[in-house]
Formats: structure tokens, sequence, C-alpha cells
């Protein structure tokens, strides 16, 4: 049995056009673009947003919109994404250049969950959207259980908290960019009148700034009285 024979078993989905799933996990740093799962990956995350879409509006007939969309965003967003694909391994099928293996690309988070969605897309062209809808089923079902708890993003929280005191919003500001153009780092710091220093990365200043916002929150809870 060959490395992508092991890896449909764990999907579940036996692919008809093996080549689909190549390209799904091959990455732009080893062939042009054209050739990569860059224009797969823009198709799943269409395919995965309408089922979910699908699905919660099934499921949950008497949740207001506001429920549905924040639902929804944690349901497609890229640390779930990641951690699917984290779970299906995908990491060791990637097919990316020595140098980009070198520095762990077969473990970012980033790199896993955009392959995650170009393998949905491959699901999708392969066997058509009840595929797709199947796979997305299998392993999103837990996710979609109604005991599910979805908090609200770090930022959200912590701002909610700050303002609660009479204080005015945190300040987030970038204090480093590092890493190539197409692959950024982005250090951030928060400020919050009172309260320490502290700081963040993330691959997005969005990310660098949620997990800075995580850090105060675990700094808060930490001191608490």
């Amino acid at each position: 049995m060959t490395n992508l024979q092991f890896l449909e078993e764990n999907l579940g989905y036996i692919f008809k056009n093996k080549k689909l799933l190549e390209r799904a996990l091959t990455h732009s740093s080893l062939t042009a673009a054209r050739e990569s799962n860059e224009r797969l990956e823009f198709l799943g995350d269409r395919v995965l947003g309408l089922t979910i879409a699908h699905l919660l509006f099934e499921r949950f007939p008497e949740a207001q919109e506001g429920d549905l969309s924040l639902r929804h965003t944690q349901l497609v967003n890229k640390d779930t994404l990641y951690q699917i694909a984290f779970n299906l391994k995908l990491g060791e099928y990637l097919r990316m250049t020595k140098g980009e293996r070198a520095s762990g690309g077969q473990l970012k988070k980033s790199l896993l969950a955009d392959a995650c969605e170009a393998l949905i897309a491959a699901i999708y062209l392969d066997g058509g959207f009840s595929a797709a809808h199947a796979f997305i089923l299998k392993y999103w079902d837990a996710l979609l259980s109604e005991k599910t708890q979805f908090i609200k993003d770090a930022k959200s929280k912590l701002q909610e908290q700050i303002q609660a005191q009479g204080k005015s919003a945190p300040r987030y500001e970038i204090v480093e960019r590092s890493g190539p153009d197409h692959a950024p780092l982005f250090k951030v710091a928060i400020f919050v009148e009172g309260m320490p220093l502290l700081e963040g990365t993330g691959l997005s200043r969005r990310e660098a700034e949620q997990h800075a916002a995580q850090n105060l929150l675990a700094y808060l809870e930490k001191n608490e009285k």
C-alpha cells in the first residue's frame, strides 16, 4: 500500500483521479503556482463555507443569524482547519522543497490549513458535492454539536474586561516584522493603562494581536484577586 493509499484510507474516500489528490498536497515552493494547491485552496474554502452554513442552518433552527455567523466563523477558521489537518497527519504527505521542509513547513499552521481546504476541493472535483459533504460531516460533526461552546475571540473578550474597568480600549502596535515577504512573522505589543507591556507573535497582524490579547488575559487571570 502506498503512502497516498494510507491517506485515502484515513480520509474514507478513494480518488478516481489521483492527480487531484497529489495536487492538493503540492505546495507552491515545489512548482509553479498554477500546478500547486493554491487554486484548490480557493475553491475548498467556498465548498467548506457553504457546507458548514447549510449544516448549521439545519441543525439550529432556532438560532439567530448572529449566533449562526459566530459558529460558522469558528468552524471554518485557520485554527479549526489546522486541527483537522493535524489529526489527518497531512503534513506527512505534503510535497514541498527540501528547504521548505527543513524550515518545518510540514508543521506550519498556515500550510496545513491551506492543504485541508485544497483537499476538500479535490474531493469535490473528484466525487461531487455529496462526497465533499460526507467528508466535511465526518470530520466536523463533533464540532457542530449543540454542546460545543463558542467563545469570543481574545481581543473582544479583553476589550470587554478593560472597558468594564473604565479604561480605554487596548492599543496594538507592530514592534517587529521579520521573515520573507511571502511568509512574514509579526510581533505585536499591546498597551493598556496600568498593565504590563506584553507581546504576541503570528503569521499575520491579526493573529499576533490575538496572541497578545491572550497573553494579557492569561496575566489578568493569574493575578486576579
